[in-house]
């Protein structure tokens, strides 16, 4: 696996990596990580003077032999035994640094951009809002008091079935959260066309390491300890691994893929009255959507993502915000990251419901993911990007909430409508 960050810009701008790194966490230390790699420097150079001492020894025994210089081949091959055990040692050494140093580098995150600013994680930065709040003369709902009184789903029995914050939906709201995942999916497909995905639900450690769920985030994670295997908290652990160890030509780029899947996260802590029922759950549905991309055209890519999720929300009729996080707030592989935010006026605020984020070449250097131009040259990483396209469980309360009626039903918007075949929900 290779650096996540590339150690050779570490080492000759350390203070200057170091002040980025130090925007999104001010306790970040690179000196461990620089200490570590000089011995592993050190250490590489004595193995490399070693095994060329070991084989010029081996060469010289032979000649000894073949010109029948017995006594003197003997000491030669005694030196030779001598050279090949300070050999093992020090390989054994430089194993033990370099893997010092890539559990270093592993807890490292991403560099921000330039663009992204300072701050703490509740001062990220409205962009631009989409849409109005609906004008009522009545006291919004809560969605789960809407979804209670019409059937749309259970929070008891699904706890009783797997613990809390495993929501049951039930009668229509069952089939409005299907219908959400088929018109989300089939309309990035065939509106921007993305290739279909339909992949596992569990991963290997290999690329939940890949994605940069782990090491940092695997306490956050459900784990099947017997099959080495972890329910994924969102398909882009699988999708950032599609190409795991590949050489994409550069023709074959941008490569755009959505997948449905479950989510899993433990989401550990308690939470306020604010955000029980779909807002903190532990499994929910979504559409993720994942691009690779020339690092060159990251920028662009990013506003093409970020425009394919907000269409989601455009078709389906509901106010939103968008919002750009700041260093702090930014996920461990994100080098960049705007946020969706919906408005739920059953709690006079907004929730996120899409994240969309430039990782740059970050997860392609864990992955060696690569590609090459047409004039041939020396492979490159490529740049990665991610976004939900959407998460359905804070969608499906948005649905609610901005459609309610002051007698407690629920008007659909139109594409719902023609997939349930009613227009409200009553």
């Amino acid at each position: 696996m290779n650096p996540m960050l590339d150690m050779r810009i570490l080492r000759e701008d350390p203070d200057g990596v170091a002040v980025r790194l130090q925007r999104r966490d001010p306790s970040i230390d690179l000196g461990p990580l620089l200490e570590a790699d000089d011995r592993r420097r050190a250490l590489l150079r004595q193995v490399e003077d070693l095994r060329r001492k070991k084989n010029e020894g081996s060469e010289q025994v032979g000649r000894l032999q073949a010109e029948g210089r017995a006594q003197e081949a003997e000491a030669a091959v005694e030196q030779m035994r001598q050279t090949a055990s300070e050999l093992k040692g020090a390989e054994q050494k430089l194993a033990t640094v370099e893997s010092q140093v890539q559990k270093l580098l592993l807890a490292l995150p991403n560099i921000p951009l330039d663009e992204v600013p300072d701050g703490e994680e509740d001062e990220k930065v409205v962009l631009r809002t989409w849409g109005e709040p609906r004008p009522a003369d009545f006291e919004p709902r809560h969605h789960v008091d809407l979804a209670r009184q019409l059937g749309l789903l259970d929070m008891e029995r699904g706890a009783s079935l797997a613990g809390s914050r495993f929501p049951l939906y039930t009668g229509t709201g069952a089939m409005l959260e299907m219908a959400l995942v088929m018109w989300m999916f089939d309309f990035q497909v065939r509106e921007h066309g993305y290739t279909a995905l339909l992949p596992p639900f569990l991963a290997n450690s290999t690329s939940m390491q890949v994605s940069g769920q782990i090491p940092k985030f695997e306490d956050d994670l459900y784990y099947c300890e017997r099959d080495g295997l972890y329910l994924i908290p969102t398909a882009e652990s699988l999708l950032v691994n599609l190409h795991r160890g590949e050489i994409i030509s550069a023709d074959d780029l941008p490569l755009r893929y959505a997948a449905y899947t479950p989510c899993f996260r433990r989401e550990a802590g308690s939470y306020g009255e604010e955000q029980r029922g779909l807002i903190r759950v532990h499994q929910f549905n979504k559409v993720e959507l994942f691009h690779y991309e020339v690092p060159e055209r990251s920028s662009e890519a990013l506003s093409d993502l970020l425009y394919h999720a907000e269409r989601v929300l455009q078709e389906l009729g509901l106010h939103y915000r968008v919002t750009l996080l700041t260093a702090q707030d930014l996920a461990q592989q994100a080098a960049k990251t705007v946020d969706l935010e919906v408005w739920l006026p059953g709690q006079g605020r907004y929730y996120e419901v899409s994240s969309c984020s430039d990782c740059g070449t970050f997860q392609a250097r864990r992955g060696n993911i690569r590609y090459r131009v047409a004039s041939g040259g020396k492979p490159r990483f490529v740049s990665t990007l991610n976004g939900s396209g959407l998460a359905t469980s804070r969608l499906f309360a948005a649905l609610l909430e901005q459609g309610q009626r002051e007698d407690g039903t629920v008007e659909l918007p139109s594409v719902m409508q023609e997939r349930l075949g009613r227009e409200a929900i009553e």
